[in-house]
């Protein structure tokens, strides 16, 4: 039971980055190198933040 909830606590971050993945290409087009590292390095409520943050940045830099 306890590795099950690892692998859940390990895959929502990372489900949560694939989304915010998607919508940024969406929206800015390619994403760099560096928001690929941004992405898969951050917490769940990091993610969450930038999630907010790109329904209404100019940019991708406005975002991070």
């Amino acid at each position: 039971m306890i590795g099950q909830e690892q692998g859940i606590e390990k895959g929502i971050p990372q489900g949560e980055a694939q989304i915010l993945r998607r919508l940024l290409a969406r929206r800015f087009g390619p994403l760099s190198e560096w928001v690929e590292v941004k992405l898969t390095e951050a917490s769940t409520d990091t993610l969450e933040l930038w999630a907010d943050r790109s329904l209404d940045a100019e940019s991708l830099e406005a975002v991070f």
